[in-house]
């Protein structure tokens, strides 16, 4: 017994005495993890039954902690879970005393209370009904009273529990599978609940129920550390927080780091998706093992019907059965076991991938590769026992990797969805990283950026399934496939992840056996991977410059080609918010350019370029008015994508004409972020037309908008003339109404968004001068990108937008008025003057 614990019974039992007692122990700093729960723990039960003897309990009564405070796990600020358990002879009335004289000071303090009162007939029935009540009173335990009561409890509900199991833990898989899809993988959440998503604490109580069924056990190695590092995390989120809650929010996870000692939150969430993934693989591993055996108990009775009773026709079932042995005997004969072969030391058994009897994995170093190969390809797990058989015994593969290797791998990657669970077991047993060393720094890291879904190694293995399915369109599917998976090699290593993986990725290209010519086109697919969607989407694709720059990168039509199913796979891997109709119109339009260029085809002069007739109409009733001219139209992409059957939408093209005078560019923006659209791109041009055609001069302006309504439908193109003809009047004061939507937008307590940053790219273009403007995308930023540079007295060319999540890339081309470019001081300090009016 600690001193703090015996100078506490010697205290008064009261709230006051328990309080002050548990804010000691709670900021004992050389006393946490596991001794701190089981001191605060039995600090608790010291309380409780000290209030339990003051109230002069009845005969035949108990107090049980059931749950997490039956495991005696308590957190700081975890609720009490308690049953007072009675025989039902005490009267009532003193049962329901019993209760209040302690509930009551529980709730006196704040504390959450989960309670109940039952007799053991009564919580045996409730179990019964709720499968919640009879996982917590699986860990019930005596905290004062009737011992041999609350033992006689346990003993019935483990017994129901064992005897019922067959029919509930269907049941409890089906609620588990439930709640991970409610709650998400706590692997790969930002902010990840601790205890209710899909590998946290919840799971881990539930391998303890399976296990206590005596019909499965789960892979015990690193499961309670990976529960302890859980609960340690839950432990310093209270302390850190001072509330009662499971979500590891990002604005408290700095807090948390420190409370535990660790670097950062990126080490901290690092720490808890690993502990993380080793409770969702053991899930997998258990409700298969319980699924199976399920199955095998069904099949028994059919085969006894078969047989013709217990022991009649035993002889007959063996002939039929082709005299095959093996498993449990059901009637006096074996059930066969099936052992399908699925390649060179590799079969199939009872829906798992196991090693052949003779599979030496001592002398054959491709076997890890071979099996898993074959486990996914079949669509098949691979087993427990096969992975850890494989993980002791396998000899390393010689450097560079025989010819089979480097095939086996590229028919992993190839198989699509498989191969994910396939992979997890791998690296479960530490496989991946011993085939790939460099995998160890992606392995579980998060990714900060909330469009990302996976944590980085997850991201890699999805970017390849997605690869798989566009194989068909690239020559070299083996070279597709492994960049997918070296892609995002370098995140983890200071700089540029895309220069540090591209010398990873050469390396690690050359360790699989790859050619000289291979790794080199692997190495530059690694390099560029962003090259493509981040040129479409921020650069004007009419520039010459623009597609003579990413020719020039990628080198040849092979690597052009790979480089363009990546993007989409890498996209697709990424999140939903990252790819899109447009972008990949956008990505194909440069696709098709960067290609002619390759061939040798010249470049269109976009000077020359005369406008559509669409424009030119638009041009001359703007001109003949004097007032600005609408249309808006669909646009669809041309020619459809290859699997599709007919064109798909990719926006809205909104093209405006009106006689050329300041104010255009910030007016037309600020009206279209007050109809809620979305400004992907926008190409300004003037159009000269023979005077005499109406009131104006012959300078008209043209504005070609990509946009998309943010919801809803789109707006009527008469009420956004109306609202620009007010804008550039005066009458509508933009910036106000902006002002006010800003306002009323929800923000993220305790984030802070960095500050813009404006820079002039270096996009050797001879049209204009490139500002790349990096801000957190808001109503209206465009709008006041344009009053900005309306300002500076510089003219825009072009812009181009791009967000991805709460960030906007916004790419603007400028000319002085007279359409020269900027020099180079000139383009500097616009920069900084943009810089500072978007602060």
């Amino acid at each position: 017994m600690t001193s703090l614990e015996a100078r506490t019974q010697n205290e008064d039992s009261g709230p006051g005495g328990y309080a002050a007692a548990r804010l000691l122990l709670l900021h004992e700093k050389e006393r946490s993890g596991p001794p701190r729960r089981a001191a605060l723990a039995r600090l608790t039960d010291d309380w409780l039954a000290a209030l339990f003897a003051a109230a002069t309990p009845p005969r035949g009564t108990a107090l049980v902690a059931v749950g997490g405070y039956g495991r005696a796990e308590l957190s700081p600020r975890s609720d009490l879970d308690l049953l007072l358990l009675h025989d039902g002879t005490a009267d009532k009335a003193a049962v329901a005393a019993l209760a209040d004289r302690i509930w009551y000071p529980v709730w006196d303090l704040g504390m959450a209370l989960d309670h109940s009162v039952r007799t053991p007939a009564e919580a045996r029935t409730t179990a019964g009904e709720d499968l919640k009540v009879q996982l917590g009173l699986l860990d019930a335990r005596h905290v004062a009273g009737d011992a041999g009561l609350v033992a006689a409890l346990r003993t019935t509900v483990l017994a129901d529990w064992r005897n019922q199991a067959p029919q509930r833990l269907p049941e409890l898989d089906e609620l588990c599978r439930e709640r991970a899809e409610r709650m998400g993988e706590l692997q790969f959440l930002l902010e990840p609940d601790l205890k209710e998503a899909r590998g946290g604490l919840r799971d881990a109580q539930v391998l303890r129920a399976v296990a206590a069924s005596w019909l499965a056990d789960a892979p015990r190695e690193g499961l309670d550390a990976a529960r302890r590092r859980l609960l340690d995390a839950r432990d310093a989120l209270h302390l850190a927080t001072g509330r009662a809650t499971d979500r590891l929010a990002l604005q408290e996870q700095d807090a948390v780091a420190r409370e535990l000692g660790l670097l950062d939150a990126d080490t901290l969430l690092r720490e808890v998706y690993e502990a993380a993934r080793v409770i969702s693989y053991a899930t997998d591993v258990t409700w298969r093992e319980v699924n199976r055996v399920l199955k095998a108990r069904s099949a028994r009775p059919r085969l006894r019907s078969l047989l013709g009773g217990r022991n009649g026709g035993a002889k007959a079932a063996g002939r039929a059965l082709g005299g095959r042995t093996g498993g449990a005997r059901v009637g006096g004969v074996k059930p066969p076991v099936e052992r399908t072969p699925l390649a060179e030391g590799v079969v199939e058994m009872d829906g798992e991938v196991v090693l052949a009897l003779a599979a030496k994995p001592e002398r054959d170093p491709v076997l890890p590769l071979r099996a898993a190969a074959a486990a996914a390809q079949s669509g098949l797990p691979i087993s427990l026992h096969a992975v850890r058989r494989l993980a002791a015994a396998a000899k390393p593969l010689p450097v560079p990797w025989p010819a089979e290797a480097r095939e086996e791998l590229v028919t992993l990657l190839g198989a699509g969805e498989a191969t994910v669970p396939v992979w997890e077991a791998l690296e479960a047993e530490g496989l991946v990283t011993r085939l790939l060393p460099d995998w160890e720094r992606v392995r579980c890291r998060p990714q900060r950026n909330p469009v990302h879904t996976w944590t980085v190694d997850r991201h890699l293995v999805e970017t390849a399934v997605r690869a798989s399915s566009l194989t068909r369109r690239v020559g070299r599917p083996d070279l597709l496939l492994v960049a997918a998976l070296l892609h995002d090699i370098g995140k983890g290593w200071p700089g540029d992840h895309s220069v540090a993986g591209e010398t990873i990725a050469r390396d690690l290209a050359t360790r699989i056996g790859f050619d000289r010519t291979d790794v080199g086109v692997i190495a530059t697919a690694v390099r560029h991977h962003l090259l493509l969607v981040e040129t479409a989407t921020r650069r004007d694709l009419d520039d010459p410059a623009t597609v003579q720059s990413v020719a020039a990168a990628v080198g040849t039509l092979g690597t052009l080609e790979l480089l363009h199913a990546l993007t989409e796979a890498d996209a697709l891997a990424t999140g939903p918010a990252a790819w899109s109709s447009w972008r990949a119109s956008l990505v194909a339009d440069l696709v098709k350019r960067v290609a002619g260029v390759l061939a040798g085809e010249p470049l269109p002069d976009p000077e020359a370029a005369a406008p559509s007739a669409e424009q030119e109409r638009l041009a001359i009733e703007a001109l003949r008015t004097g007032e600005p001219v609408l249309a808006l139209r669909t646009r669809t992409e041309q020619p459809p994508a290859p699997d599709a059957d007919t064109p798909e939408p990719v926006g809205v093209e909104l093209l405006i004409a009106l006689p050329d005078q300041p104010g255009v560019l910030p007016a037309v923006a600020g009206v279209l972020a007050l109809h809620r659209l979305t400004v992907r791109a926008a190409d300004l041009r003037a159009v000269d037309l023979p005077t005499g055609i109406g009131a104006g001069s012959g300078a008209v302006l043209v504005l070609d908008w990509r946009v998309a309504a943010e919801y809803g439908s789109l707006p009527e193109a008469a009420r956004l003339r109306a609202d620009l003809v007010r804008a550039l009047d005066g009458s509508l004061d933009i910036p106000a109404r902006l002002a006010e939507r800003e306002a009323a937008y929800p923000r993220r307590r305790g984030l802070t968004a960095p500050p813009p940053r404006v820079t002039v790219a270096a996009a050797d273009s001879r049209l204009a001068t490139v500002i790349e403007v990096r801000a957190q995308d808001a109503p209206g930023l465009l709008h006041r990108i344009g009053r900005a540079l309306e300002g500076a007295e510089v003219r825009v060319r072009s812009a181009h937008v791009s967000t991805l999540g709460a960030n906007a890339v916004d790419t603007l081309y400028v000319t002085r008025p007279d359409g020269s470019l900027l020099p180079d001081e000139e383009a500097v300090d616009l920069a900084r003057a943009l810089e500072s009016a978007l602060r």
